[in-house]
């Protein structure tokens, strides 16, 4: 069916009234016109719907705040693996000599892991979950309907964790997992949704 088709329809459909002053005298006093016309009335909601787009900015700034403190703690793991010479060789994997504590760091190694997986700690419990709780809702551009999404994509990766850890993971990580999972859950319930 061709746009022209459906124009000549509606062309052939409608036949204005015949101009005569006593219909504009009709129209001017509202009487009644025989007039088959639609008139267009916008609705009176006011209400955007939200765009969600994710927030590039915030993704790039916790990458790479993220990968300066890996590099950093991957730096304080090799000075404790080098200065104790052969026990690299004699473990399966650099997971399984920290899993099992097989390394003994030195002083300022030992004070600066303590401190960086504290209470108020880079890698402790509550800036390592807000980072997670901040990166979903960066890449979701906060969209609540993709809160559940995020969490499955978050439990995932924490059972790769397990996996590349060879077991269940330390207590600090089972204490973030649950203050994430006690994220998303307020997260829900911020949102409405139950």
């Amino acid at each position: 069916m061709s746009v022209n088709g459906v124009t000549n329809n509606a062309a052939a459909a409608y036949s204005p009234p015949a101009n005569n002053h006593k219909n504009e005298k009709a129209v001017e006093k509202n009487d009644t016109v025989n007039n088959n016309g639609v008139i267009y009335e916008p609705s009176k909601s006011t209400a955007k719907t939200p765009r969600y787009t994710p927030d590039a900015e915030t993704i790039a700034r916790l990458k790479a705040d993220t990968d300066t403190r890996k590099a950093q703690l991957m730096e304080l793991v090799r000075k404790m693996i080098s200065e104790q010479g052969g026990a690299q060789g004699k473990a399966d994997s650099i997971w399984s000599l920290l899993r099992d504590g097989k390394l003994t760091p030195d002083a300022a190694t030992r004070d600066q892991a303590i401190k960086d997986i504290s209470e108020d700690g880079y890698w402790g419990v509550k800036q390592t979950s807000t980072r997670i709780l901040d990166f979903a809702k960066a890449l979701t551009g906060g969209d609540p309907k993709k809160i559940d999404e995020m969490q499955r994509a978050f439990e995932k990766g924490f059972k790769m964790a397990e996996k590349t850890w060879g077991g269940k993971l330390p207590e600090i990580s089972q204490k973030t997992f649950d203050a994430v999972i006690e994220g998303f859950k307020k997260m829900r319930e911020e949102a409405g949704i139950v």
